[in-house]
Order: C-alpha cells, then structure tokens, then sequence
C-alpha cells in the first residue's frame, strides 16, 4: 500500500512539474517572462470586484481603463483584451487604444510602461511603447479633436469611414458627426 501512495506522489509531483513549464513558457510566448514577479495592480474587468478608477490626463484631455495594469521587472505594462477579435495583425484602433493606455500611465501614474499587450481570442502582440508610438498616437488624437470641432454644417466635406462595418457606426460616439439628426 505504501508504494501505492509513494507512485501518486511521484505522478502528482510529475504532473505539477510539467504544468509549470507549460505556465512558465505560455507567460513568456504573451511577453510576460517569469509570472513569479507579475503582479497585477489594476483591473477593469467587471465582475463584482471594486470599480477601478479611470486613468485621467488634463494634458491630453484623455481618460480612460485599460483591462489590467501589471507591474513586471521591466516596470509597468498596460494590458486590453478584446477576447472575440481574430487577427494575425493588430488593428490599427486597438493599437492606438493600447498607446493611449500608455501615455495615461505616463501621465496620471508618473511612470513610463515598458510596453503594452494586447490580446486576442488566439494571439497576445506585446507593443513597445517608444517615442514612435506615442508620436503617432499624439497625432490621431490631434486628429480626432479636429474632427470633433469640425463644422459639417457648414457645407465641407467629411472623410468617408475607413471601415465597412455599419454596426460600429451604430455604437460610435461620434456618430453625430456622420449623420446629425
């Protein structure tokens, strides 16, 4: 009888050995390394934990609430995850939101992210978060506040959607712009 116990000993000891390479590679394939120094530091994901407050710019005039803030070795990482979304490539619009994470955490946390990770349902991307990024962030929002200021009415022409998807217009906040009631 005591082998018996001594052999499921071994195979539980075996099977935990295995289960944490297998944590150990998966965390370094999304950009995490070693989840022994991860802790996460914020989370926005609903449920019925505690509602983080939104990160805030007076700068930029930007708010917003990254999915989760997670401070590595390398220092802070603003994480989104869009669960449904199939790409092989990042879109462009989850690039600049994750950007704008990033210069939130600059902003309101007074400290830089190393990077950001953005997931979807197969493939986790890691972003670096560098002068280039936050240039062309800086620009689409600049962008964005012209758009926003933009006077339709006064018969100029307004840029035709760069998507095809009638659905995001339906849920977009500037959907005012496009066809004012």
């Amino acid at each position: 009888m005591g082998w018996l116990l001594a052999l499921a000993a071994a195979v539980l000891l075996l099977v935990a050995w295995g289960l944490a390479r297998w944590s150990k590679k998966a965390a370094n394939e999304v950009g995490l390394g070693s989840l022994a120094r991860i802790q996460v530091v914020y989370a926005d994901t609903g449920g019925w934990e505690k509602v983080e407050k939104p990160l805030h710019s007076e700068q930029y005039r930007l708010v917003g609430k990254p999915d989760y803030i997670l401070r590595t070795k390398q220092g802070l990482v603003a994480v989104e995850v869009k669960p449904t979304r199939r790409a092989s490539q990042p879109y462009e619009s989850d690039l600049m939101q994750l950007a704008a994470y990033c210069l939130l955490l600059e902003e309101d946390w007074g400290e830089s992210p190393a990077y950001g990770l953005l997931r979807y349902a197969e493939n986790t991307f890691r972003v670096e978060w560098d002068e280039t990024l936050k240039t062309e962030l800086l620009e689409v929002l600049a962008e964005m506040r012209d758009l926003e200021n933009y006077p339709a009415s006064l018969g100029g022409e307004l840029p035709e959607p760069q998507h095809d998807m009638t659905s995001r217009c339906q849920n977009c906040g500037f959907r005012y712009v496009c066809w004012p009631e």
